[in-house]
């Protein structure tokens, strides 16, 4: 067996640590990277020892680390909540067949079936906004990411739209809370949370089984486009379909991964924006023109500066796993820091600045940009996602005015899944009439 060869850490008793991690968060962790370097080892609740690393050769070597000698970790799995036919659940020679599945509906031409979609949505939601009034824009954000993935990766429409629109989001919020607590070996009875999550599991269950039997007998099924249409016609190599189950638990994994994080970035977008008024009125410039190049250099920014999820992480399943300097043992958690590696110098010159013009013209390098996580395990929307995001932009910019701030930039706020900005993304907004470029703050008397 190997040698253990650990990063240094705090040598305070783990009750401490873990106290310093809950309370301080982010901040903790650059405290802990200024003092011990780009690699070190303390005690997490709930994961217990811990070896963070931010240096991107570590970070690549852990993505491309087999997941027979790290994998998603036994605690921190939402494949308990979401069901056993996650991706989440999944490892292995099953991981890999069902991901194969899921990529096609996420690229390509498929991919481009969607953007209509989501301009539809934006547009409907778009026409609520008040004009001139200081609102949240993160609820409507919300609104617009639900209402896509039902229509295109559900291909909910009707009754079935309503109901799954009230449903999901309970049911997705009632399984985050529960995804670190162990099921009780007792039952509780029906008013306790899991029985209440198994309730919701259950009439979502119904409502998934009989939108797949309307599937099945569609005529015209090779001519949708929505997953659940894909998923339904979808074969392994072996020529067997996917299960209904498994069809079930990957459509709602689908809505948990991309739902709330894809709007929570979407505020981010807002509130970074109108703080950033020369950034703001070149958008509009570009979109007026036709343009895409700096937009999406902005929202590869957003994803950089202001990450939703902030960490990746990986248990080690060997005797050990070598990872660069150190060898970890058995069971330790191996922690990638996505926010202490896109705010290092090192890695992305005076990285505290919010300048899109990096992106311009050049992709980022996947080790050191990693908003969707990597490896085997990297978020399989994120394309999607990033599709999403740029025609959301880019029909608000050509819509509305995003009027400017000289506000403070909104803290960080944890929301159980993703950090978000602590008033909701404040937006002010005015119908835009003719070519009406943002104002200037100093326009603006400094204040929204």
């Amino acid at each position: 067996m190997a040698t253990t060869t650990l990063p240094p850490g705090p040598s305070v008793p783990n009750l401490i640590q873990g106290m310093a991690v809950m309370a301080g968060g982010r901040r903790t962790m650059r405290r802990l990277r200024d003092r011990y370097g780009d690699a070190f080892t303390l005690w997490m609740p709930i994961l217990g020892p811990t070896v963070v690393v931010s240096a991107p050769a570590e970070v690549r070597q852990l993505f491309q680390t087999p997941a027979d000698v790290a994998d998603y970790h036994d605690v921190m799995n939402l494949g308990r909540v979401l069901g056993p036919g996650s991706l989440f659940a999944l490892s292995g020679a099953e991981h890999r067949a069902q991901r194969k599945l899921l990529v096609p509906p996420f690229h390509g031409r498929r991919l481009r079936a969607y953007e209509a979609i989501v301009e539809e949505e934006t547009l409907r939601e778009l026409a609520s906004w008040p004009e001139n009034v200081a609102f949240a824009s993160q609820p409507s954000m919300m609104r617009i990411t639900l209402n896509i993935i039902l229509r295109a990766v559900f291909g909910a429409d009707g009754a079935e739209f309503a109901h799954l629109r009230e449903l999901l989001p309970r049911a997705v919020t009632l399984g985050s809370r529960l995804a670190l607590l162990p099921r009780p070996s007792v039952n509780l009875g029906r008013w306790s949370p899991w029985a209440r999550l198994d309730a919701l599991r259950c009439e979502y269950g119904e409502i998934i089984d009989r939108m797949i039997t309307r599937a099945e007998a569609d005529q015209r099924l090779d001519e949708r486009d929505d997953v659940l249409a894909l998923l339904v016609r979808s074969r392994y190599e072996d020529g067997s379909a996917m299960t209904r189950g498994d069809i079930a638990d990957e459509l709602i994994t689908m809505l948990a991964a991309g739902h709330e994080t894809t709007a929570t970035t979407l505020a981010w977008v807002v509130e970074r924006l109108r703080r950033h008024p020369t950034v703001l009125r070149d958008l509009v410039d570009e979109v007026d023109a036709g343009g895409s190049t700096l937009r999406e250099a902005t929202l590869l920014e957003v994803l950089r500066t202001r990450p939703v999820i902030t960490q990746t992480l990986r248990q080690v399943k060997a005797d050990s796993m070598t990872l660069g300097r150190w060898t970890v043992p058995k069971g330790h958690s191996v922690f990638a820091s996505i926010a202490l590696i896109h705010e290092d110098d090192a890695v992305f010159p005076d990285a505290h600045r919010f300048d899109p013009t990096r992106f311009v013209g050049t992709k980022p390098d996947l080790y050191q940009w990693v908003p969707f996580g990597g490896g085997h395990r990297r978020c399989i929307g994120a394309a999607f996602a990033t599709m999403e995001m740029n025609i959301v932009l880019r029909t608000i910019l050509r819509e509305v005015t995003l009027v400017p701030t000289a506000d403070r930039d909104e803290r960080w706020q944890f929301r159980g899944i993703a950090y978000a900005p602590g008033r909701g993304g404040r937006a002010v907004v005015r119908r835009r009439t003719g070519r009406q470029a943002p104002q200037s703050v100093a326009a603006t008397g400094g204040r929204a």
